[in-house]
């Protein structure tokens, strides 16, 4: 029935300001976050995706030597009971477990293409198919011992393990990575074996020093191998304080080929990176003509890794090419320390080396105890059941009259007044008393007896329950001094880690350490001239900024091809080592390296792909860089000043910015100084010659007034020794020199004079 608009609600609705219900509404899930989804146990290093796979695979029987199961089914059956997220995000934790360049020790075993070192994806999950492998079922060990806490699931209608028992450090041996909110972990894994030899030390003497800690457990052992040139006292920063960085290069040697002739072999990749990716990154550095040293590659990978490195000639040293290699591409990367844990699966902290070790050693403690208490409740159980046949035994004819004869047996057996005259003991070591006083027999121990075969009835069976009873009670006895002596609880955990050790250790396939240790070595920055061949090219461009470089010093009169609409602008000879240094109108100094600009035999590419040169602005000056020298620079609205030729160097595509014209004007002017007086002559023709050392030498600004102007602005500017005078070209190509120079001599910044007779008329001094 539809309510009155006017009526009163059936609930009162609850108001809070908007700040508060954002704050607490956001906090928990920042908590949901960091507690259930990025960071990992320390006790058992999984998140609870992971934890609830390996347990819906253990509940679905997968065990190592079983068979293989549908992943779409596991995926299912982790969603609908355990995990209500995304069946892709499951499959993609799931496949991650199989992955053995991914898992330093796989917890499924995967069967079908669970993606490969290349980066691609695994196959749909109804294509392959998983089960847990020795590793995963060490983690479950204990779970049907009481040994961890149990709690209900999402909708209450089954109990999950809120953590695995855990019998090896698998935070540390696998590592872990997530991003939560507000924090972050990335956990390198490590070896197993060195895991086990520091947990034993830290047994031995908890006070050990973390230099002795981190001999035993010298840096992070990755899947795919490598070599770690991080230095020692760096790693032991990083182990201290949870948190520092892992420097991992790619393995490599040199291959020889005869004659002098060689070739590198990479055989192992660092860390989570795509073998796709770095073969891509390496040959666009080839064809980029950033590392000249490198002349090809191959990627030649079967079911290992196989990159193979041509140099340019044989006469390079591999150290250098490798060096260079290492500082450019994904063949040496960082590998980033981020020990951000829950501890007792509550308190976010980042935690060193010896605290995670130490929780996970207090996490098998309690195990241990746990499944002490239940094998202790099991064996009681069990004696009171066992001292229930025995009794039975000894007093046999009596249990079957009241068996045989009695409509309710259990309460007759209960009820009976068991007295030593009516058993059948022959010695006084033989009487064996109801264990509830003198009498009475419990409702268990009626209950087992009324369930007894017939054929259990002889004397034979009887022995073996003697023998099982005085067993169990040893082992009761072992258990409660196990209980109540901490120095026998931490033997029995070293014990137990010694047995994983024989399965996991060193002396196993998976169990060898994969990663080395190198020094780095100081690889000197080898400059670009030493690593091109130095050759004579002839650079040109046109005014529609088509830019290439010719072989040879060809003649610069000589005619050039250029598109149609187009025109010559810049033609100059240089050689491959040179740098090319192009002045734009928007005052940035762009960097070309001349061995990378495209070859003479077409019509070259245009500059705006090579460098962020806008549309708008258009190409001032285009020369070949000499050091220690100075230009001059100078903008349409006649301001300038003199910078070092070292200063305009730019080290990305974006340039340099060096010259700040003021507003409507623009770059006008870019020349090498050569003498020690400034000549500059304005669109009105007015000449003006003052000395260099009027201007300022800086690395970047607008400049000072070189001229001052009513109407126009600056239209030429050179630099000339004034004892020599000033010469320029007539419009017949006539050289004329004017060699006093008085009459057009001031002051920085005045008018000037106009220019003398003979002078181009369009204002320029070549």
């Amino acid at each position: 029935m539809p309510q009155d608009d006017d009526a009163p609600p059936d609930h009162p609705l609850a108001t809070e300001p908007l700040r508060r219900a954002l704050g607490s509404r956001y906090l928990q899930y920042a908590l949901s976050t960091i507690m259930h989804r990025a960071l990992p146990d320390a006790r058992d290093g999984l998140k609870p995706v992971h934890r609830r796979i390996l347990y819906a695979m253990r509940e679905l029987k997968l065990a190592p030597g079983g068979g293989f199961r549908k992943s779409a089914k596991i995926t299912g059956d982790v969603m609908g009971n355990y995990h209500p997220h995304g069946d892709a995000a499951i499959y993609d934790a799931m496949a991650r477990l199989a992955q053995d360049f991914n898992m330093r020790y796989p917890l499924v075993d995967g069967q079908g293409n669970f993606g490969n070192i290349d980066g691609d994806n695994p196959a749909a999950a109804r294509y392959t198919e998983a089960r847990m492998t020795s590793a995963a079922e060490a983690l479950l060990d204990g779970l049907a011992e009481n040994a961890v806490d149990f709690r209900p699931n999402y909708d209450g209608t089954l109990e999950e393990p809120v953590v695995l028992p855990a019998a090896f450090p698998n935070l540390l041996a696998n590592g872990a990575s997530g991003i939560a909110v507000g924090m972050a972990t990335n956990i390198p894994p490590h070896n197993l074996d060195e895991l086990i030899e520091g947990c034993l030390a830290l047994i031995a003497r908890p006070d050990l020093p973390d230099e002795e800690l981190v001999t035993l457990i010298p840096g992070p052992d990755f899947p795919t191998g490598g070599v770690l040139v991080e230095p020692r006292e760096a790693i032991l920063a990083a182990y201290a304080t949870g948190r520092g960085a892992f420097r991992l290069r790619a393995r490599w040697e040199v291959e020889e080929l005869g004659r002098g002739a060689w070739q590198i072999v990479v055989t192992e990749i660092p860390f989570q990176v795509p073998k796709s990716r770095l073969i891509e990154k390496l040959a666009e550095l080839i064809q980029t003509r950033k590392l000249p040293l490198l002349a090809d590659l191959r990627d030649e990978s079967a079911d290992d890794v196989r990159i193979v490195l041509e140099p340019r000639s044989r006469t390079v040293d591999a150290d250098v090419m490798m060096g260079m290699l290492f500082r450019n591409s994904d063949l040496e990367t960082r590998f980033s320390l981020n020990m951000n844990v829950l501890i007792d699966g509550l308190t976010p902290r980042v935690c060193s080396l010896r605290e995670v070790l130490r929780a996970f050693l207090d996490h098998r403690r309690e195990v241990l105890l746990r499944r002490a208490r239940h094998r202790l409740d099991k064996i009681d159980h069990r004696l009171e059941v066992l001292e229930g046949f025995i009794f039975a035994f000894l007093n046999l004819d009596r249990v079957i009259d009241i068996i045989r004869y009695d409509d309710a047996p259990r309460a007759a057996l209960m009820r009976e007044e068991w007295g030593r005259e009516c058993t059948r003991a022959t010695s006084e070591a033989d009487y064996v008393s109801p264990p509830e006083g003198a009498g009475e027999l419990t409702e268990l121990q009626a209950e087992s007896i009324l369930n007894m075969r017939l054929r259990a009835l002889r004397r034979l069976e009887e022995l073996a329950l003697r023998r099982e009873r005085d067993d169990l009670l040893v082992e009761r006895a072992e258990i409660e001094d196990l209980l109540a002596s901490e120095k026998l609880q931490w033997k029995r955990i070293s014990a137990e880690l010694r047995e994983i050790q024989a399965r996991f250790g060193k002396a196993t396939d998976a169990g060898r350490r994969r990663t080395g240790f190198a020094k780095a070595g100081s690889v000197e920055e080898v400059p670009l001239e030493a690593m091109i061949e130095r050759e004579p090219v002839t650079v040109v461009c046109s005014k529609m900024g088509w830019i290439r470089a010719m072989k040879g010093h060809v003649a610069l009169d000589q005619p050039f091809k250029f598109k149609d609409g187009d025109e010559g602008r810049f033609a100059f000879h240089a050689e491959t080592t040179d740098k090319i240094m192009l002045f734009g109108s928007n005052g940035r100094f762009y960097t070309l390296a001349a061995a990378n600009l495209p070859g003479g035999r077409g019509m070259g590419e245009p500059v705006r792909l090579m460098v962020d040169l806008p549309n708008e602005a258009e190409i001032v000056a285009l020369f070949t860089h000499t050091p220690d020298t100075r230009l001059v620079v100078a903008s349409s609205a006649g301001d300038g000043f003199v910078v070092p030729a070292d200063e305009t160097i730019a080290q990305t595509r974006s340039g340099k910015q060096v010259l700040n014209p003021r507003s409507g004007a623009r770059a006008a002017l870019c020349r090498m100084v050569a003498g020690d007086h400034v000549a500059v002559v304005g669109e009105n023709r007015k000449l003006l010659v003052f000395p260099l050392a009027d201007l300022p030498e800086m690395a970047r600004g607008k400049g000072v007034r070189l001229q001052s102007y009513k109407d126009g602005g600056l239209s030429d500017l050179t630099t000339l020794t004034l004892s020599e005078g000033l010469r320029w070209l007539d419009p017949a190509g006539r050289t004329r020199h004017e060699p006093d120079l008085t009459e057009w001599l001031g002051k920085r910044a005045s008018a000037g004079r106009m220019a003398p007779r003979g002078f181009p008329r369009d204002n320029r001094f070549t």
